[in-house]
């Protein structure tokens, strides 16, 4: 039977977490108390979470815990690039556990969360009971040429025109860099010009039907700034990963058990990195979605999700019997 998100649920508890300054973290609790704990994390970077973030989850089962990283949704101050890399967010991650008094925990993310999962348990594996991740970014040189610079840009040529119109021709070579030129810069009506076409343009192909809700929730300005600078800090710098580091370090978290969720026909993030981790990840299961594209709210693609998180409560709660 087809699954579906969860219903709404409101938090039972709500922190504001200072970390390194300026920055304060926006965390919310919903579920059960004493379930198990599991983690959230949204995509961009720069994503935010919203009123759907916690519905892949049976609020009966799990303790589930999200939060805004850095710069991004109720999280403050919005779009700050200071102090925010890959690794300030590990430590966060690793902080909410603690203040939280949680032990260990399921961590669940797509895309961009997906990203920071991996780096999270490979950094501390101790701490992961499961993964669960879903359009797999492993944040590759190679990845970000394809959606950046050009591979994506030869199936949607006409979403493409409206990513390319902020950047003049003579630019065009080093698309992040001249985007990046743009949203850090003191021009605020040139930067949100460029925050709207960026994140557009991933709304725009985020979807294998078209879906206009979804497609227009990545122009809406907080949103679209977040994101296109968040994004385009982490991906000049290579998402401050060595190359191909999560690959590398697949070995450190083997005995993790984990679901991955992939659409065949991603375009954002390409159905061989999946492939790729599986391969380096023994104790992985993969799930190919046959007709979905890379968002987590297609009906598929959520099916696979809310059966993901009901398969990994079931082996960490019922091992001998899932055995």
């Amino acid at each position: 039977m087809m699954q579906t998100l969860f219903p709404e649920i409101k938090p039972f508890a709500t922190h504001k977490l200072a970390v390194q300054e300026p920055h304060i973290l926006h965390i919310e609790e919903s579920g059960s108390r004493t379930g198990l704990a599991v983690l959230f994390l949204h995509g961009g970077p720069g994503g935010g979470c919203d009123e759907n973030s916690a519905r892949f989850f049976d609020p009966n089962i799990y303790r589930i815990v999200t939060f805004d990283q850095r710069g991004c949704g109720s999280s403050t101050p919005h779009a700050c690039l200071e102090h925010n890399t890959t690794w300030d967010l590990v430590a966060d991650i690793e902080l909410i556990r603690n203040t939280l008094g949680i032990d260990k925990w399921v961590v669940f993310g797509g895309s961009w969360g997906s990203t920071l999962a991996l780096a999270y348990a490979q950094t501390h594996p101790d701490r992961v009971l499961g993964l669960i991740l879903r359009g797999i970014f492993l944040c590759r040189p190679s990845e970000l040429q394809w959606f950046y610079q050009e591979g994506a840009s030869l199936l949607f040529p006409d979403y493409w025109e409206s990513y390319l119109a902020p950047i003049p021709v003579q630019e065009r070579g080093d698309m992040i860099k001249a985007y990046y030129k743009r949203l850090t810069g003191n021009d605020e009506i040139a930067q949100l010009y460029a925050a709207k076409a960026w994140s557009g343009w991933e709304g725009s192909t985020i979807t294998l039907a078209p879906n206009p809700k979804i497609a227009d929730s990545f122009l809406e300005t907080k949103k679209a700034l977040s994101m296109a600078r968040i994004e385009c800090h982490y991906f000049i710098n290579n998402a401050f990963l060595e190359a191909n580091q999560l690959l590398r370090d697949m070995p450190k978290i083997a005995h993790i058990p984990g679901i991955i969720v992939h659409s065949r026909y991603d375009v954002i993030c390409p159905l061989d990195n999946a492939w790729q981790l599986h391969k380096a990840w023994p104790n992985s299961e993969l799930n190919i979605i046959r007709e979905a594209g890379h968002s987590a709210f297609e009906l598929a693609v959520t099916d696979a999700l809310v059966k993901a998180t009901h398969q990994m409560a079931k082996y960490l709660l019922n091992p001998i019997e899932d055995a």
